[in-house]
């Protein structure tokens, strides 16, 4: 069978490998659709040390939705369509474990759009882990998939202003349809200045880091009413260590929620529960996909998501 792998900077190839067997609790997936991630960047916008390439066969890709072909667990049947929480997913097929397989609905549905539901229910467990936010003043850095999410997800539940920070107009022309009631371009205006105007001084009672650069976690505290929450979500993109503002942080005595559902484990839960309200017409995941391409050009998928090229969101390949 086919793999993609990235074997040097910026560098796909496809090769050759082992088609896989399952064990008992696993499934035999066909992989059918396959988006890319901010997180992948960090390996495909990085140059690694020579050691580390080539990477995995299927790797770096995460966000996967294919079909069950083979089944050792009773609550899996062949033709089931799922979405496959599978690390280097840019496989032919996968042997996954069952519980990292959320099955989707049998319906006209885009499967485009199912890949979707990985990245918003990480979003989906993040917001549950702030608690409510009803009446709340709110900012959010980011205006990436991920920083949308929130947007979305916050403005709907109740709160009183609902702040996008982004550098990209388009992006946060989206902001807006999601219900910011206000945005910032951090490019052209002090985003801390801004907050500050539109509160009457009294900054945010949340903010959300959802880039992970040095200056947007900075800003996080910065933002912050005293003891407000900070909510760090973003992976750490160019370097994974850089100077920290202790002063910005310890003078507001936030409360900090790091919030990461793949390492809780509790990944499959919330992605099921996204499916669930996009399948009942509840939550709508279809602004987020801009760009459908063939895997067989996954560096132009990587690269057009890497750049931002065309005004990008989300960017699905097809097998």
């Amino acid at each position: 069978m086919k793999a993609a792998r990235l074997v040097g900077p910026r560098q796909f190839v496809f090769e050759d490998v082992e088609m896989p067997s399952i064990k008992d609790g696993e499934a035999l997936v066909k992989m059918e659709y396959f988006s890319v991630c901010g997180s992948d960047l960090r390996f495909y916008d990085r140059v690694l040390p020579e050691e580390q390439y080539p990477l995995n066969p299927g790797a770096p890709c995460h966000e996967n939705v294919g079909t069950v072909v083979e089944s050792r667990d009773a609550n899996l049947k062949p033709g089931q369509r799922v979405i496959a929480l599978q690390a280097g997913g840019l496989l032919e097929y996968a042997a996954v474990r069952s519980r990292n397989l959320v099955p989707v609905p049998d319906s006209d549905t885009d499967p485009a759009l199912w890949v979707l539901c990985q990245p918003v229910g990480t979003v989906l467990y993040a917001v549950q882990e702030i608690g409510t936010i009803l009446g709340k003043t709110v900012v959010i850095y980011g205006q990436g998939p991920i920083g949308l999410s929130f947007t979305d997800f916050i403005a709907r539940g109740g709160a009183r202003k609902v702040i996008a920070v982004d550098l990209l107009d388009y992006r946060l022309e989206t902001s807006k349809k999601l219900g910011a009631t206000h945005t910032i371009n951090a490019s052209r205006t002090n985003p801390v200045e801004a907050i500050q105007e539109i509160t009457g001084g009294q900054m945010a009672d949340v903010a959300v880091e959802a880039v992970g650069r040095p200056e947007t976690c900075h800003r996080v505290f910065e933002s912050l009413r005293m003891r407000g929450t900070a909510v760090i979500f973003g992976i750490a993109h160019d370097e994974d260590v850089f100077e920290f503002d202790w002063n910005a942080m310890t003078s507001k005595l936030p409360r900090i929620v790091v919030t990461n559902s793949a390492r809780s484990g509790d990944m499959p839960d919330t992605v099921a529960a996204c499916v669930d309200l996009v399948s009942q017409n509840r939550l709508s995941v279809n602004h987020l996909l801009t760009h459908q391409m063939d895997w067989q050009d996954a560096g132009k998928a990587y690269e057009t998501y890497s750049t931002k090229a065309d005004n990008s969101l989300k960017v699905v390949m097809k097998a």
